[in-house]
């Protein structure tokens, strides 16, 4: 059975990479006009800057590829590797 979540219920949550990674919080989503699939997150990066200042910004966020989400739970889990 899959499982879905509302985007709203993940506005705010933390986005970590599978090695413990704070990237930032999540505050919205690309998607295709087309098809409807989800393509992007967008992250407000965290004030600590660490691994979010290595990846792209794109006018003050991250673009993390949604390919890369693993877990969905308290927080989101993407995997460093495809970022």
């Amino acid at each position: 059975m899959v499982k879905y979540i509302i985007a709203k219920q993940m506005v705010g949550k933390r986005v970590v990479t599978s090695d413990g990674y704070d990237l930032g919080r999540f505050v919205d989503v690309e998607m295709s006009e087309v098809t409807g699939k989800l393509s992007t997150l967008l992250i407000e990066p965290s004030l600590d800057g660490g691994l979010a200042n290595k990846v792209k910004l794109d006018g003050g966020v991250v673009r993390v590829p949604y390919a890369s989400v693993r877990a969905v739970n308290d927080f989101i889990m993407v995997d460093r590797k495809e970022l």
